[in-house]
């Protein structure tokens, strides 16, 4: 799977750090870094980080593939 995070549309909330710390990290307050590919052993936890995104700026798979057309 491939994420893509819309960092104009985060607010650090950082619930996807709580939920996969392998995948995101954040940086200070407000510097959110995340590895785009995601390792098969990380997919169930990042489902849980996009559901749990409350600004939904998680986008994945399809939704990645759409936004670079």
């Amino acid at each position: 799977m491939r994420i893509v995070v819309d960092l104009t549309r985060c607010q650090a909330y950082a619930q996807c750090v709580f939920l996969a710390p392998q995948v995101f990290e954040l940086h200070g307050e407000e510097v959110l870094l995340y590895r785009p590919d995601v390792p098969e052993e990380q997919l169930d936890r990042v489902r849980q980080a996009i559901a749990a995104c409350p600004v939904q700026a998680i986008l994945a798979g399809e939704e990645v593939n759409a936004d670079a057309r």
